[in-house]
């Protein structure tokens, strides 16, 4: 007899556990093979939404962007000719904007100018475009190229005063292909001239 509630026990508990089962299923739901998909509308935003996190965390040089700089590249074009016109042949305001090889070239230029006794004299009138003629970005360093077409009147006189070269009443058209970069990492937003290409 004590085998027979043994087995009535058993029999219960089976028959408790299968409603508990039936009544979870009702609850929860049975498994259809679809839960592993998502909506495609849904993929699609998530994809969306991973990129544009990527995007965020580089930066944009966008139109937007590429705007502000050309105000900034104007500014220190304009900057660095003028700086060529000191008479002390030194270059002052224009050398932060200026990577190590450029001061080193201008230096050298300005010395070599100095020696032959020689001064120059630039009136600045203009610029008259300026325009980004491409931008890439290797590692952290974004280098952007711009195409300068702008007016000066400029002269080289020698000891004495007299005209080398130039003509102080006859405005010059000059085109530059100049070279600028910085580092996106760097918390300085300045750019710095790199390379003056012809």
């Amino acid at each position: 007899m004590n085998y027979s509630f043994e087995y009535i026990d058993i029999i219960l508990l089976a028959m408790i556990a299968g409603f508990i089962f039936l009544r979870l299923r009702g609850i929860l739901g049975k498994r259809t093979g679809f839960e592993g998909k998502i909506n495609p509308q849904f993929e699609n935003i998530i994809k969306k939404a991973q990129t544009e996190k990527k995007t965020n965390t580089k930066e944009k040089f966008d139109e937007n962007a590429q705007k502000e700089f050309l105000k900034g590249a104007k500014i220190a074009y304009e900057t660095i000719i003028t700086d060529f016109s000191d008479q002390d042949n030194k270059i002052t305001s224009s050398k932060p904007l200026l990577s190590e090889k450029i001061y080193n070239q201008f230096r050298d230029a300005l010395a070599d100018r100095s020696k032959r006794g020689h001064s120059a004299e630039i009136t600045f009138i203009g610029i008259n475009s300026a325009k980004i003629k491409e931008h890439n970005k290797i590692g952290t360093i974004l280098k952007v190229t711009v195409d300068f077409v702008a007016e000066v009147i400029t002269c080289i006189k020698d000891k004495e005063k007299k005209i080398v070269s130039g003509d102080p009443g006859k405005i010059k058209k000059i085109y530059d292909t100049w070279v600028f970069s910085r580092d996106t990492k760097s918390n300085n937003p300045n750019w710095q001239l790199v390379d003056t290409l012809t």
